[in-house]
């Protein structure tokens, strides 16, 4: 089963991309190579200190959401419980899936696609509340973001049920830790629940898009406006020379 199209139709980076939060600011989709860092280079990631963004649920999408479908190769329910977050800023951050598949050998994977710009090969770290945290990888990256999963044990799922806050940490470009904090209000809720009627989620799908049109437009509103807006005349503001 792949992660929800509505997930992979966000336009998730763009805003963070070019705020100042640490990670953020480069794209890329393969781990660059290292290279020796010159001194100064070497003392600005001696400096680098770890951040932390909070985050809120995306307004579109006012509760967590269960998606199940019938794996037909491998004759076995798939169930997925996911969330897409926020900054305070309205900016997109992150999205979380907690996949359940059914049966004697049922496995569950945390997947979270995360923002462009953050170091691929130390992977990233997952803890809920105040827990040990538990290695996470990344298994590909696309234009607008990274997916990274996890497998979890049981205990590791009842923690994530009964938590407040998932924290999610992977290094930036300059090997500084941002640490995202995810709210989990209303997870357990939506996990041990039934899932989501097909005809709900299209329309829920459907409003997320016309929100993310929304937004687009207005940004290119702004954008316009600005650009068509006539530059300050130094001159006009200066007064003229005394003759005397």
């Amino acid at each position: 089963m792949r992660f929800s199209s509505r997930l992979i139709g966000s336009a998730v980076i763009m805003a963070l991309a070019l705020s100042p939060v640490p990670g953020l600011a480069q794209a890329a989709g393969q781990a660059p190579k290292p290279k020796q860092p010159a001194p100064k280079a070497r003392q600005t990631r001696q400096d680098a200190g770890p951040a932390t963004v909070q985050l809120k649920p995306e307004p579109a999408q006012p509760e967590w959401t269960k998606v199940c479908a019938k794996d037909e190769k491998a004759k076995r329910e798939i169930c997925y419980t996911t969330r897409d977050f926020v900054t305070d800023k309205a900016q997109r951050a992150i999205a979380v899936a907690v996949y359940d598949t059914k049966g004697k050998k049922g496995e569950k994977t945390l997947r979270i696609l995360t923002p462009l710009g953050f170091l691929l090969s130390p992977g990233l770290r997952v803890s809920v509340d105040k827990r040990p945290p538990v290695a996470g990888r990344y298994a590909t990256c696309l234009p607008h973001g990274c997916f990274a999963e996890a497998v979890l044990k049981d205990d590791s799922v009842n923690a994530i049920k009964n938590g407040s806050e998932l924290n999610v940490s992977a290094r930036n470009q300059v090997g500084a830790v941002v640490t995202f904090v995810i709210p989990m209000d209303g997870f357990r809720t939506a996990f041990d629940g039934p899932p989501i009627d097909p005809q709900v989620l299209a329309e829920q799908q459907k409003r997320t898009q016309e929100a993310l049109q929304r937004r687009s437009d207005e940004l290119r509103r702004r954008l316009s406006s600005q650009s068509n807006r006539p530059a300050a005349n130094p001159a006009a503001n200066t007064p003229p020379l005394s003759m005397n």
